[in-house]
């Protein structure tokens, strides 16, 4: 399994841009993508962003395409999630997860990721 811990929520206003990282340690080898889920309060898990693992393939979300940026670092053990213009509504619990995808289609879907981090909160007032 992947150990995943998430950092760098917190509290902005509308406009405003916060950086999330994904930190993974353990078993990565059985995984070949990194995503950013998020979840807010009555609302269903949804899929933000995707990145594989060899840094080929970023997926996004139509809602965030063009304000949020995912990306791995050189050592590809940790994923970032760059949100910039952020607005009210994506104040949500965002959630870095690990899987195997075999059809990129699926990047979005939750049950496709074994390995979950804890969650970092994202608040962003108006």
């Amino acid at each position: 399994q992947v150990q995943l811990v998430e950092s760098g929520g917190g509290s902005v206003q509308a406009g405003g841009s916060l950086r999330l990282s994904c930190a993974a340690s353990g078993y990565t080898l059985g995984r070949n993508y990194i995503g950013w889920f998020r979840q807010a309060p009555g609302k269903e898990r949804e899929g933000v962003a995707a990145i594989s693992l060899g840094g080929a393939y970023t997926l996004y979300a139509g809602s965030v395409q063009g304000r949020f940026t995912i990306s791995l670092d050189n050592a590809k053990n940790t994923a970032s999630l760059q949100m910039n213009s952020l607005k009210p509504e994506d104040t949500a619990m965002y959630y870095c997860a690990a899987g195997f995808l075999r059809y990129g289609g699926q990047w979005s879907a939750a049950d496709m990721y074994d390995d979950w981090g804890q969650g970092t909160q994202v608040t962003v007032s108006s």
